[in-house]
């Protein structure tokens, strides 16, 4: 209940953010009497599709935290604690990157990695994981997250979505301008956007998102395969992380929020919406590469 009840509010407070920030950039005045103004419109889907990515990004860390119930190890409190810190210590050292808060959280085995900047990043993993895996199969796990965090994949996944979530809302206004300016052929005493256009425009957000969606993931899936890599690279050797990755395969993963799951060791299983591949697909990838 915490979770839903954050993301609404989370969402209504970025919407409410980028609403004021258009209105006072003047860019929101796309539809005028003569028209639709598609330099007025391609200023607010850029505003309205990077700014949402990129206030999503930026306040990651502490929804995450918030989310999960993430625990950030300040002074270790056991002996696992102090060798999960140094572990990551040691990979952010080697993977040339300022060192990331660690964070420990209750639940089924999950990690995952997130933040808006490189030298200042979060890695959590949960207690399922520590308790289910041998500390090789751990440590590779720790290694993929800090290979995400190395490879940028939180502000490249940013801009990607801000990409997509720009072309949703500048698409889904002219294809809604258009189907209304049909609907109103021959009527001269109307004035602003009509029923055609609202009804059009939703209909078209929801379509064409779930097309962003599609794309966003692939991507997505790309960089776990180089993030998995990533992790056999930082440790010397791929076998731990095909044997973390055969281990999974065999668990219940922990279910992240949809905002973390991007991030995380684990994904959804639906093919074409899955951020993640399927785990036989990323255990062949390491075979094969030598």
């Amino acid at each position: 209940m915490k979770r839903i009840l954050l993301l609404v509010l989370t969402n209504v407070a970025v919407m409410a953010v980028l609403l004021i920030t258009t209105r006072l950039l003047g860019v929101d005045r796309f539809l005028t009497a003569n028209g639709l103004n598609l330099t007025a419109l391609a200023g607010f889907s850029l505003v309205i599709g990077f700014g949402g990515a990129f206030i999503s990004l930026l306040i990651s860390k502490p929804m995450a935290k918030f989310s999960t119930g993430a625990r950030v190890i300040s002074q270790p409190q056991n002996a696992d604690e102090a060798w999960i810190v140094q572990t990551v210590e040691k990979f952010a050292r080697q993977a040339n990157i300022g060192m990331p808060e660690v964070a420990i959280f209750e639940g089924a085995p999950n990690a995952f990695a997130t933040g808006a900047f490189k030298n200042s990043a979060l890695v959590a993993v949960s207690t399922g994981l520590l308790q289910n895996m041998t500390r090789e199969e751990v440590e590779a796990v720790i290694g993929h997250e800090v290979a995400h965090i190395a490879n940028g994949d939180m502000v490249t996944m940013t801009l990607i979505q801000g990409v997509m979530n720009t072309f949703v809302v500048f698409l889904s206004r002219v294809i809604g301008y258009a189907v209304d300016s049909f609907l109103r052929k021959g009527d001269s005493q109307s004035s602003g956007p009509g029923i055609g256009y609202m009804v059009t425009t939703i209909v078209m957000d929801i379509i064409l998102g779930f097309l962003a969606a599609i794309i966003v993931a692939w991507f997505s899936r790309q960089r776990e395969f180089r993030a998995d890599a990533g992790a056999a690279q930082l440790m010397g050797r791929k076998q731990p992380m095909i044997n973390a990755l055969a281990r999974l395969g065999g668990l219940t993963p922990g279910e992240l929020p949809k905002t973390m799951q991007a991030m995380g060791i684990t994904g959804s299983l639906g093919k074409m919406f899955s951020t993640h591949p399927p785990i036989e697909e990323r255990i062949a990838a390491l075979q094969q590469n030598g």
